[in-house]
């Protein structure tokens, strides 16, 4: 079957999968799929608290926040002395519990 022109994807279209590569490249590490996870469960978490409930290192934890932050996966408000750090976006969540209850051969 040959494609024609009737079936162009969007630009919606586009853009909306450019999004999801670019959440997926961006979670694509274990320790960033753990924060994810926490924050799903406890909506604002410190730095240390998720160090202490993942088992890590806090300058390793400290790299994947800023750069999910940076990202724009999570979002971090400061009270006190403490950062406290959230999901920025609810679609990381929706992208990975589609992934976690996929049935392809895992």
């Amino acid at each position: 079957m040959e494609p024609n022109n009737n079936n162009v994807i969007s630009e919606e279209l586009v853009e909306k999968l450019e999004r999801i590569a670019d959440i997926l490249k961006t979670v694509a590490h274990p320790l960033r799929l753990g924060i994810v996870h926490l924050l799903e469960q406890y909506p604002r978490l410190t730095v240390t608290q998720i160090c202490e409930m993942l088992n890590s290192e806090q300058s390793l934890t400290s790299h994947h926040l800023k750069n999910m932050r940076l990202k724009g996966l999570l979002s971090v408000k400061r009270e006190g002395r403490s950062m406290l750090y959230s999901l920025k976006e609810r679609d990381v969540s929706l992208i990975i519990e589609c992934l976690e209850n996929c049935q392809c051969n895992m």
